[in-house]
């Protein structure tokens, strides 16, 4: 099954990050020491959901110790584990970092993030303004049940790989293999890109 809209950097809807871009955001790794990269899952299908999900991008950048690498193609996907037409639907990006923060710091900012935008916790899979999920931190490997790295479903949702191989198509998920592979071996039923809609990688 061939896949057009993913191709890597031939993509035509993916655009390139302008080399200016590129070079700020390295000058600003230099601030960083030691910088471990982890890859974020974003979605909100509640309120203004690209507004919500830019908003999620630019408090990850003013974190301490965070500086965003790149940031994905948004994605339209039907809610994950519950019933057809139940819930409205969600954009959904992937966000690169590197941060010296510790994982667990780093899933405290993503909660804390969650709760100013008003993200309710009332059941699994409800729906939300706000998910902010760490699907992997370097090469951690981790069963802590606060933190399971990497995110233990990842690998099965087309809605983090597809936006991941969009920005990263050699990256792997640890434990997992390759990102490519693992998305060639998903559904893609329900997951679509919005190539109307874009996430702004923070200046």
């Amino acid at each position: 099954m061939t896949r057009p809209f993913l191709q890597g950097h031939s993509d035509p809807t993916v655009q390139p990050v302008p080399a200016s871009v590129v070079e700020q955001v390295d000058a600003a790794d230099t601030t960083l020491s030691n910088p471990k990269r982890a890859v974020i899952s974003l979605g909100s299908n509640l309120g203004n959901r690209l507004e919500t999900l830019q908003g999620a991008v630019d408090a990850l950048e003013d974190t301490p110790g965070v500086r965003i690498k790149a940031v994905s193609p948004v994605y339209e996907t039907q809610p994950w584990g519950v019933e057809p037409d139940t819930q409205p639907s969600y954009l959904n990006a992937v966000v690169v970092l590197k941060t010296t923060l510790p994982p667990s710091s780093l899933l405290e900012r993503a909660h804390a993030i969650e709760e100013a935008f008003h993200r309710v916790r009332d059941e699994r899979w409800g729906p939300r303004t706000i998910d902010v999920d760490i699907v992997s931190y370097a090469d951690v490997v981790s069963e802590d049940p606060h933190l399971t790295l990497p995110h233990p479903r990842a690998h099965e949702r087309a809605f983090v790989l597809a936006p991941w191989h969009d920005v990263d198509p050699e990256a792997q998920l640890t434990g997992r293999g390759s990102v490519a592979g693992l998305l060639d071996a998903v559904t893609r039923a329900g997951v679509a890109p919005r190539q109307d809609l874009e996430l702004r990688l923070p200046e």
